[in-house]
């Protein structure tokens, strides 16, 4: 019997409208009835448990990880067996038709599945995933890629598609973060992992158990300006999103023994102190392996990668391999794996 899937599929969709300059002042996409948001996340088959806002965009912790809405874009990550690409075409129909807005670029990442075999369709294979969204997409968004990053270990790859209407040369503020880093973590230490789980009949609620692992982990010192929406599971579990400004992190923890995960992901730019973040994460969790994928619209912020494998190191990781790849329109993306200390120096390849 298969365990939980902690692996998270991840998709990432921009919009845009007849007035582009003046569409990022307004509430766009989060101007969506939550019946429009509901109804797309049945298609997915999951639900809403938390949610709050600030003045850029919404987040919500979902009953399988999180969905955050900004004005002109959205992402929606899930976990277990929800089937996320079905949350395309919903989430074009109601974009176009509520709010005049029109898809501009898809972009979809996820790592290896614990368990692929229980995976339903379309997320039997990465070819079937592609497959999907190919015929899904509006024609429009005919610069197109799909890609595999290896890595040493045949059990972590790093999957991502993208999709877009716009070439390298005509977009220049398609992402307004310079910088996308998702985390992956496996064979989390057992005490640290201990800490998700919660107390048989403890009277609490999934609120105020989350706010206590949070403080009990070290979470909240992540980044102690971010106003943090948090949950705990029943009997073990916790999902959490940070809101800072306009930029988000977010983790998601399944802390069984024998398929125990745990992710981390933010957005941001020069000024997050990414060194930092990264430290605290490894520190929370100290996995036994480690993935991470660095997407770099910005070429000030090409360095990214480098400033993961300083940080990650000295916490006694090594990294065991690098592989680099160029998507049209979405910058590039590193992919990287670390593994307890004492082998090989991270080389960097492209594919």
């Amino acid at each position: 019997m298969s365990g939980f899937e902690g692996f998270e599929k991840r998709l990432e969709l921009h919009f845009f409208g007849d007035d582009p300059s003046n569409n990022m002042v307004k509430l766009g996409l989060r101007k969506l009835d939550f019946d429009c948001i509901q109804h797309t996340l049945e298609a997915v088959q999951c639900t809403v448990v938390s949610a709050v806002g600030n003045s850029y965009f919404d987040a919500y912790v979902l009953s399988e990880s999180s969905l955050f809405v900004y004005p002109t874009k959205i992402i929606i990550k899930t976990c277990g067996t929800t089937q996320l690409l079905k949350s395309i075409t919903p989430l074009i129909f109601f974009a176009q038709t509520h709010l005049n807005l029109t898809l501009s670029s898809c972009r979809y990442t996820r790592g290896s599945f614990i368990f692929p075999k229980a995976q339903p369709f379309p997320h039997t294979s990465f070819k079937d995933e592609v497959n999907y969204i190919e015929t899904t997409l509006p024609s429009n968004l005919c610069f197109r890629k799909a890609s595999i990053m290896p890595s040493k270990s045949s059990s972590h790859s790093w999957h991502v598609f993208t999709a877009t209407k716009f070439t390298a040369a005509t977009t220049t503020t398609t992402h307004n973060h310079p910088f996308t880093v998702e985390i992956c973590m496996t064979d989390l230490d057992r005490v640290l992992a201990g800490k998700f789980f919660r107390r048989p009949g403890d009277g609490k609620s999934g609120h105020s158990a989350g706010k206590e692992m949070t403080e009990l982990t070290g979470i909240g010192e992540i980044n102690e300006n971010a106003l943090v929406c948090d949950f705990a599971f029943d009997p073990c579990g916790y999902s959490m999103n940070g809101m800072d400004g306009d930029w988000y992190s977010t983790i998601h923890v399944t802390p069984e023994d024998g398929y125990s995960y745990a992710s981390f992901e933010c957005v941001g730019n020069d000024d997050v102190d990414i060194v930092h973040v990264l430290r605290k994460v490894v520190q929370i969790f100290r996995p036994g392996t480690i993935s991470v994928s660095t997407t770099t619209a910005a070429a000030t912020t090409s360095s990214v990668w480098r400033k993961v494998v300083g940080a990650v190191e000295p916490m006694g990781l090594k990294c065991r391999s690098c592989a680099m790849d160029q998507f049209p329109a979405e910058g590039s993306v590193v992919f990287q794996t670390f593994t307890p200390i004492r082998r090989k120096k991270c080389t960097l390849g492209r594919n």
